[in-house]
């Protein structure tokens, strides 16, 4: 009984010690009270725990080990901020106007140095290669030739080392990121460099932001030619049916649908589906979310949240022969010139009785009014961008993205462009 005593004693103390705490203070006129803290896994971010705002603090207890990226979000406002854990106590104040999030200050060591090493990376990329261009324009005994000369060896230089030991994500971060991804390494990794990072990293590289850009970074690298030939290479060496050949493939099919590449992605959403081992999280999420939206399926019912044009509670209880629903922004330019020509055969749709539904991805009510108020079709919108909730429900990555349904709300065309929309009901 001893033995097992003192098994349960260690248990208990490790615990303890892994779990950390999330700390924000918020001023006393911040009026959101509900906040949601994510982790992340890959480029998507993942639900830890949710707590409202008591005396104006936020408290977040996180009871297991994560070394990463994480981010706080405050659905009645849609402000958000990101930060990072060391599995330590992390401690934030907030600078806010009108409910606004204008400035953070990061109180616990591991985030302060993150910001002021990301600070100095962004001044090192941006401002670095202007000032070597207008070097040669001035001599080095001048004042302002010797002050120029100071200021580019200062930010060529290390602007110091990372304690591996101390900060081990810091360290991580900015080791693989200069390595890989910044636009002044001179040396670019070829796709074995890659290829050998991604298998062999540890548990850091799903919770640090890079896996999505070293992919494409990665598919950049080999090619137009042969890009399934890249993918399959990757995918071999990674064990598709591992964890991190899972994510990795759920990030491919995610950047294949972003960039329109149709073809790449039905090849692996199918080899997804066909896999026969368990599927993680990460993959069923992808999987699920491109079968809501397949041709056939029943279109995902919407509950309005302050619709107009419309008596109706949701989308299914929109009664019309067909409907065409369109997620879009005030702020896309690609909506600038293609609502418009749905505008103008809008009365030819009604005639056929097919009603338009547009889904707006706007955060700013004003611009969405304005813009709402030229066309005359059912609107909507939560007023979150890329944090509706509608963006994994209908798998949606880009706008404007259309789907056509039926009477009974089955997909019966998913249009790549308005023009498709037209051609579809020989409007064009």
């Amino acid at each position: 009984m001893k033995k097992i005593y003192i098994l349960s004693t260690v248990l208990t103390a490790f615990s303890l010690q892994a779990q950390f705490t999330v700390t924000v203070q918020t001023p006393a006129d911040f009026k959101d009270q509900d906040a949601i803290l994510y982790s992340l896994n890959g480029s998507k971010d993942i639900i830890a725990s949710k707590e409202k705002l008591k005396n104006n603090t936020l408290t977040f207890k996180y009871p297991t080990n994560y070394m990463g990226m994480m981010k706080i979000y405050f659905p009645g406002t849609n402000n958000s901020f990101s930060f990072i854990s060391e599995n330590k106590n992390v401690n934030i104040k907030l600078l806010t106007e009108n409910s606004k999030i204008k400035d953070i200050t990061y109180l616990d060591e591991a985030n302060d140095l993150m910001s002021k090493t990301q600070e100095g990376s962004q001044k090192k990329e941006l401002i670095l290669p202007a000032l070597s261009q207008i070097k040669e324009y001035y001599k080095d005994n001048t004042d302002f030739g010797k002050a120029l000369k100071t200021e580019i060896n200062r930010l060529s230089g290390n602007s110091g080392e990372i304690d591996q030991t101390n900060h081990p994500f810091i360290y991580y971060y900015n080791t693989n990121y200069n390595k890989y991804l910044s636009n002044d390494n001179s040396k670019k990794a070829s796709q074995d460099d890659i290829i050998n990072f991604i298998d062999k990293s540890n548990d850091m590289l799903e919770s640090s932001s890079l896996l999505r850009p070293l992919l494409v970074g990665y598919l950049n690298s080999g090619g137009n030619t042969n890009v399934a030939g890249s993918v399959d290479k990757l995918l071999d060496r990674l064990k598709v049916e591992t964890p991190r050949g899972q994510t990795v493939l759920s990030e491919l099919i995610d950047i294949f649908d972003v960039y329109e590449m149709k073809d790449l992605k039905d090849k692996y959403l199918t080899q997804a589906k066909n896999l026969k081992c368990t599927i993680t999280d990460r993959l069923a999420s992808t999987i699920n979310s491109n079968k809501n939206v397949e041709i056939g399926a029943v279109f995902p019912n919407y509950k309005f949240q302050s619709a107009v044009g419309t008596t109706a509670k949701s989308l299914h209880d929109i009664k019309a022969d067909k409907k065409v629903v369109v997620f879009w922004s005030s702020t896309c330019s690609h909506c600038e010139s293609e609502l418009p020509q749905l505008l103008a055969k809008y009365n030819d749709l009604k005639a056929k009785n097919i009603q338009v539904v547009g889904l707006s991805m706007d955060v700013d009510k004003d611009s969405y009014s304005k813009k709402i108020s030229a066309f005359p079709w059912i609107n909507d919108s939560e007023l979150r961008g890329w944090n509706s909730s509608y963006v994994e429900t209908y798998n949606v990555h880009a706008t404007p993205t259309y789907f056509i349904l039926d009477a009974n709300n089955k997909i019966i065309s998913r249009p790549d462009h308005v023009g498709d929309v037209l051609e579809y009901f020989k409007l064009k």
